[in-house]
């Protein structure tokens, strides 16, 4: 009898997969792709093979702590056109995989939701098709869930498959951190520590009047819901609509002077207005991200007094909440996004 599951496909190691497609003498090697693919300069890892993994490099990582780590490793520059086309050929070959209804996720993973009463050969299907159309393994969790897919593909990596359900859930997971669950990360999991919580079991089982107090009405009785594993039990195909866009710059040089500072965050609004002509919404809330040296991070946001596509109140806003920020420091990052007003209906 056939059933609705929910596959997570995920790419393994993609950046770095398809750069070793284009160099086969790299197979085997320590691959790291990142910047410019000079790890001299101010970038981070884009993609590490796992024969870069081994020595502890890891993706956001510094391209310089990179080359601590691995020293043989070699280092290529971030190819987007090409990621998009192969990303583009993987998605092409999921679609269309019979009754597959697919939800993109990002470049290298998605949601298939299938019917069939085989599901573990479905998932072998798909992993040979899409070997056969790009030359990329693949690794896929099996779920009844989105959550539960998505949590499986860790344990079939790399090239394998596993499968999570309602009923294996809280014997695989239920030890674990609550950092084991997609979403969670340390400042979550710390807050949900000062409740009593340090489990996916504790979370799964927690009184979710206490969740709603700490987290709110809306997000505390997601939290428990998403240590039981639940939520939304089939991919949503509709197409993306994004809310924001964003632009940021890594300086090899710091900037030391606001009119430094100034005239980067004019560059920066400039090309935010240019990907929102696109969208045909204009910008109601200007977000800037600043690091200053030698890697302290801040993120500020303001509303608008009403949408615009001015790249000067971009720039002007941007400016003031760098100003805010009373830093004197040295810049080595700046970074500005755009959050549109909603499309017409909704989201």
């Amino acid at each position: 009898m056939s059933r609705r599951w929910v596959l997570h496909v995920d790419m393994d190691q993609f950046l770095a997969a398809v750069e070793i497609l284009r160099r086969p003498e790299l197979a085997g090697c320590p691959v790291v792709v990142g910047g410019r693919g000079d790890p001299t300069e101010r970038a981070v890892v884009s993609t590490a093979s796992y024969e870069a993994r081994e020595h502890g490099v890891r993706s956001g990582m510094p391209l310089r702590v990179a080359a601590r780590r691995c020293p043989d490793a070699v280092f290529l520059p971030v190819d987007f056109p090409v990621y998009e086309d192969a990303s583009e050929q993987v998605m092409d070959t999921l679609r269309a995989w019979p009754g597959a209804v697919v939800q993109v996720l990002g470049w290298d993973e998605a949601f298939v939701g299938v019917e069939t009463d085989d599901v573990e050969a479905v998932a072998a299907g798909v992993q040979a098709a899409v070997l056969e159309r790009t030359g990329l393994h693949c690794s896929i969790g099996i779920g009844d869930s989105l959550v539960r897919a998505k949590t499986a593909t860790d344990f079939g990596k790399p090239r394998g498959t596993c499968v999570l359900t309602r009923e294996t859930w809280l014997e695989v997971m239920g030890p674990r951190p609550t950092t084991a669950l997609w979403g969670v990360g340390k400042r979550i999991a710390a807050r949900l520590e000062q409740v009593g919580l340090t489990t996916v079991a504790e979370l799964a089982g927690a009184d979710d009047a206490v969740l709603a107090a700490e987290f709110g009405p809306t997000n505390g009785p997601r939290l428990s819901e998403l240590g039981r594993g639940g939520g939304a039990d089939w991919p949503d195909d509709s197409p993306w609509v994004p809310r924001a866009r964003g632009r940021e710059t890594t300086y090899q040089q710091d900037l030391v002077t606001p009119e430094e500072v100034r005239e980067a965050l004019r560059e920066l609004a400039a090309r935010v207005v240019e990907d929102v002509a696109s969208e045909g919404r204009p910008v109601q809330r200007v977000f800037l991200k600043v690091r200053f040296v030698p890697f302290f991070t801040y993120h500020r946001g303001r509303k608008l007094p009403e949408p615009t596509t001015d790249p000067d109140v971009l720039a002007a806003t941007a400016f003031e909440l760098y100003h805010r920020l009373a830093d004197e420091r040295p810049v080595r990052l700046l970074g500005v996004r755009g959050e549109m007003v909603p499309p017409p209906g909704g989201y």
